[in-house]
Parts: C-alpha cells; sequence; structure tokens
C-alpha cells in the first residue's frame, strides 16, 4: 500500500513538473512573439535612437544600456526563474498606454514619446506574459532601460547649460585660487600671452553625467548592499560626474596656460577622456569602503536571518 502510494506521489509530482515546464515553454514562445512584434512595430524609432547614439557623443552610451540589462537579467536568471509563470491581463493596460503614447509621438513629431513608449510598452508585455512577481522582479531592470533614450531636447538644453556655467565658474575658481591669471568672458577663458580656451556646449559634462549615471545604476543593482546605500551611491554619481569633469577642464585650461594649444587639445581629447571614468569609479569605490568604516552592522543575534535587499 505504501509503494503504490509513493508511486503515485512521484508521479503527481513529475506530472506538476511537466506542467511547469510546459507553461514555460508557452510562456517563453508568447514573449518571442510579442518581442518579435514590438520590434517590427518600432523598428524606426529603434533606428533613428541608434542613429542619435553614433551621432551624438552625450548620448553614445546609451547603445551599452540594452546589452547591460541582458547582463542584468542573466545574473538575476535564479530570482526570475523562481517566479511562478501566472499571466496577467493588467498587462494590457501597460501595452495600450505604451501604444497611445507611441501614436502621440507619431501624430505631433514628439519622438522622446515614441522612445520612453517602448519601455513602457516592453513593461507591458512582460507584466502580461511573465504576471506580477516576474514583473516586479524585473522591475528595475526595465526602469534601467529608460537610461538609453536621449534626454528629450526641452530637457537637454535646461541642463546643459547650468552645466557648462558650473564648469565654466568652477574651473576659473580653481585656477586663481591656484594663482593662474585668467579672465572669463562668458564661458571663454583668456590666459596671459592671448591663449584662450573656450568651454562649449561639449565640454559641460553632460556625457560625463549619463555614463556615469548608467555605471552607477549598473553597479547599485550588482552589488548586494543596504538600499539606502545604494540610493546614496546612485544619488552622488551627478557630483562625483561634474567634480571629474572639472578636474579634466582646469588640467586642460592649465596646459593651455603653460603649454601650446596643440598638446592641449590632446590632453583634453584623448588622456584627460580617458582617465575620468576610472577617476569616478575610484570615488564610488571610495563610497563603498566608507560605508564599511563608518556602517558598525548589528551583530546582535536576531530570531529570523536579514535579507539583503536588492534591485
Amino acid at each position: 500500500m505504501s509503494r503504490n502510494r509513493s508511486t503515485e506521489d512521484s508521479r503527481s509530482v513529475a506530472g506538476g513538473e511537466t506542467v511547469v515546464a510546459r507553461g514555460r515553454l508557452y510562456a517563453l514562445g508568447a514573449s518571442l512573439l510579442l518581442l518579435a512584434a514590438l520590434l517590427w512595430a518600432y523598428w524606426p524609432t529603434v533606428y533613428r535612437m541608434f542613429s542619435d547614439w553614433r551621432g551624438d557623443p552625450n548620448y553614445s552610451v546609451g547603445q551599452l544600456v540594452p546589452l547591460a540589462a541582458l547582463y542584468l537579467l542573466w545574473d538575476k536568471r535564479d530570482r526570475l526563474r523562481d517566479c511562478p509563470i501566472k499571466p496577467c491581463w493588467s498587462g494590457l493596460v501597460l501595452i495600450a498606454g505604451g501604444l497611445a503614447a507611441w501614436g502621440f509621438g507619431l501624430m505631433f513629431l514628439y519622438e522622446s514619446a515614441e522612445r520612453y513608449s517602448l519601455v513602457l510598452t516592453l513593461a507591458g508585455v512582460v507584466l502580461l506574459v511573465g504576471g506580477r512577481k516576474l514583473f516586479m522582479r524585473a522591475a528595475w531592470i526595465l526602469a534601467f532601460l529608460l537610461l538609453m533614450i536621449p534626454l528629450p531636447g526641452r530637457v537637454h538644453n535646461a541642463v546643459s547649460g547650468p552645466l557648462q556655467q558650473c564648469a565654466t565658474t568652477s574651473t576659473v575658481f580653481v585656477l586663481e585660487v591656484v594663482g593662474v591669471d585668467v579672465v572669463r568672458e562668458g564661458n571663454t577663458l583668456l590666459f596671459e600671452g592671448n591663449a584662450t580656451v573656450g568651454i562649449a556646449e561639449a565640454c559641460s559634462g553632460l556625457r560625463m553625467l549619463t555614463a556615469f549615471i548608467i555605471v552607477s545604476a549598473m553597479f547599485a543593482m550588482l552589488l548586494q548592499r543596504p538600499r539606502w546605500q545604494l540610493i546614496v551611491l546612485l544619488l552622488s554619481s551627478i557630483p562625483v560626474a561634474i567634480l571629474c569633469n572639472v578636474i579634466r577642464l582646469i588640467a586642460t585650461a592649465a596646459l593651455y596656460a603653460v603649454m601650446d594649444s596643440s598638446a592641449a587639445e590632446t590632453f583634453f581629447h584623448d588622456f584627460a577622456g580617458i582617465t575620468m571614468m576610472p577617476l569616478a569609479i575610484a570615488a564610488m569605490m571610495g563610497e563603498l569602503w566608507l560605508f564599511n568604516k563608518l556602517i558598525i552592522p548589528d551583530t546582535a543575534p536576531s530570531k529570523a536571518p536579514a535579507t539583503q535587499p536588492s534591485f
């Protein structure tokens, strides 16, 4: 009798695993079909965005975001695999909202609406096919995809202008503190000997800012740290990126003051641009080191094991 019961139990377990595997296979097939339809519908939008990535250095790092998102999915694959596949019809609401935003962008020539609608529609597909639990665990990766989209024109102008002013003012201040004779005319620096340095919009630091925000966001989703530390790390990427850009401008301006312009331009475009990102990452590592030194972990026994929050 017990042998028959154990046989029936094993058959029921095997049958349940078969049903789960079949459900996952169906979900994978539906996902591939929907993603293919999504890519076909949004192909003109994706193509124009790729052209912006290649043509505008401020947002060239955006083309790495989809690849980074795929790596994050691979890194979180165990947590995502544990999620039961329960299709949620609420995903149709997100898909409808994304398509509405897409139509609005097409009708009123608002390209950013088309691009943001791509991520919204993709989120709707995940919710529709995978269900609420899978959607919640993948939500941060979906939000990460928003960083691949170049800023709308008004936002770009509202950000790049103050960044350019901040870079110019900070550079002049530091040069005067260290004793370099410099005169500012707008965003142009005049040195003794008629050497001039123009801090153009391309030197505002927006490229550094967008790149380091993406790098910090990826680190935040990979690190196993308390959530408040990850938020501080992500928010601090803004002043760190601005500071690194100012350091690059100060070094370049100082070279213009003491050397010929060709050597300074070589430093600005080659060496300085290469070294600033490692410097920013080193600053982020320094933050993590400070967290380890300043935060004393609670060693008191607890009834339930603490879990590390994860994005």
